[in-house]
């Protein structure tokens, strides 16, 4: 049976996209929100909740290899028609992750005071900081579980049943913000805690909906055969150096930022919370990509999963220009809402970095998407581990002292991106004369 892409590539690309734009992009919009209600409180407990969600955000995505594993796996899978097998590795990867998530229990309630201090938080900062993580740390396994279900099911090209799980838990998590935040219908006023909270149990109830839904589509068995373990942990190998080494620098600039001051360290925060945002919105593109190249990959299709790179190419570069526009465009909004005015003077210059590096995130993310879909996994492992080192001398070079400090950082992130994608790019340019094992 012909694929709905050869037919109409761009309305199958879109199609798929939108359900993952939009559940990739509710959780950031969500804590787009707790940020805006914790930003009310005060710089001290913005800073906080930017250091309790680098830190575990740096945590969580070092395991993301769960999700991008099994999605890959499982639409090549699909591609071969192969329903068992992608039984398996379904199965494989939610255990994998149960067990990941209870070992990050045990390693966040002891350290997270250490943590704290070492993403450069003291006084109140850090101790809000250590209550947040330590609730946090409950919810782990769910956010793992939730990951690798999100891949499995996109694996299939099934992008609505994800979305209709992260708008559920995410709407959940906005009202029990706004219940255990302030106060509010005769709960305790919890602050930075009572996002931690809210958070916990809305992915929780995700997770638990994900795992029912694959259980229906493809069905859970405890026969892991040991090809699947030792590909998937070799996947993950590649992946967790890769993701180690991103979300090192993605903490490490939070560190640097917070040492700053409070004010550099809260409009530091409001900022990556948008930027995290727009990667999300971009990175839809990348996941659909992946299913698709990973789809014709596994039906030996070379010549349509370059068709599907370069269809994506087109609406992902589009689209970063867009952000681009908007993003400066509505800085104003951006600051009233989420920036303490003491932190304005700092925050404008980052701001317009981080605004014009939309069409490099969008070349850089689609073809980690493509690259992906292939397999080619030490390639992006290596890619990821030069384009960091990269970054981190721009750290380097960079004068704390100077007003503009902040913008410097962001510039180093710039950096960081700008690398991945000339990379990313040139390595499709070779793809019928680089040799990858799927």
């Amino acid at each position: 049976m012909s694929h709905s892409f050869k037919k109409s590539p761009n309305r199958t690309l879109i199609a798929l996209s939108i359900p993952v734009l939009l559940s990739m992009t509710a959780e950031p919009l969500t804590a787009l929100i707790d940020t805006a209600f914790i930003a009310s409180l005060g710089a001290i407990p913005l800073a906080a909740l930017g250091v309790g969600t680098a830190a575990l955000s740096s945590l969580f995505w070092i395991f993301n290899f769960l999700g991008i594993g099994a999605q890959t796996e499982v639409a090549q899978a699909d591609g071969k028609g192969e329903a068992e097998r992608a039984s398996g590795i379904a199965s494989l990867s939610l255990t994998m992750g149960m067990g990941f998530g209870i070992l990050l229990i045990l390693l966040i309630l002891p350290n997270a005071n250490w943590i704290a201090n070492l993403m450069g938080a003291s006084g109140q900062i850090q101790t809000d900081a250590v209550a947040y993580m330590q609730i946090r740390a409950y919810g782990a396994p769910a956010v793992l579980l939730m990951l690798t279900s999100f891949g499995v099911l996109r694996g299939l090209q099934d992008m609505r049943s994800p979305l209709y799980i992260a708008l559920a838990i995410n709407v959940l998590n906005i009202l029990l913000d706004w219940l255990l935040i302030f106060g509010n219908a005769n709960f305790p006023i919890m602050g930075v805690a009572g996002s931690a909270l809210a958070s916990t149990i809305s992915q929780w109830i995700g997770a638990l909906a994900g795992i029912f839904i694959i259980a229906k589509k493809l069905g859970l068995t405890r026969a892991f055969t040991f090809s699947q373990s030792k590909k998937l942990l070799n996947v993950g190998g590649d992946i967790f150096i890769r993701t180690g080494f991103l979300t090192f620098f993605l903490a490490y600039t939070t560190r640097v930022a917070t040492s700053i001051g409070a004010d550099a360290g809260a409009a530091h925060q409001a900022i990556r919370q948008i930027y995290i945002f727009t990667a999300l919105a971009l990175d839809a593109y990348a996941s659909t990509v992946q299913s698709l190249v990973g789809y014709f990959i596994g039906r030996d299709s070379l010549v349509w999963a370059k068709k599907v790179v370069w269809t994506g190419a087109k609406w992902s570069l589009g689209t970063g220009i867009a952000m681009a526009i908007l993003a400066w465009v509505g800085r104003d909004l951006v600051m009233d809402a989420l920036v303490p005015a003491s932190a304005a003077s700092v925050f404008l210059p980052a701001w317009a970095v981080s605004s014009l590096s939309q069409p490099i995130n969008a070349v850089a993310f689609l073809t980690d998407g493509a690259h992906w879909g292939r397999g080619d996994y030490p390639f992006l492992r290596n890619a990821m581990i030069i384009s960091v080192i990269i970054g981190v001398i721009g750290i380097w070079l960079v004068d704390l002292s100077s007003p503009h400090a902040l913008m410097g950082i962001w510039l180093a992130i710039f950096a960081l991106t700008l690398s991945r994608a000339a990379f990313g790019w040139s390595r499709f340019l070779r793809w019928e004369k680089v040799s990858v094992s799927v």
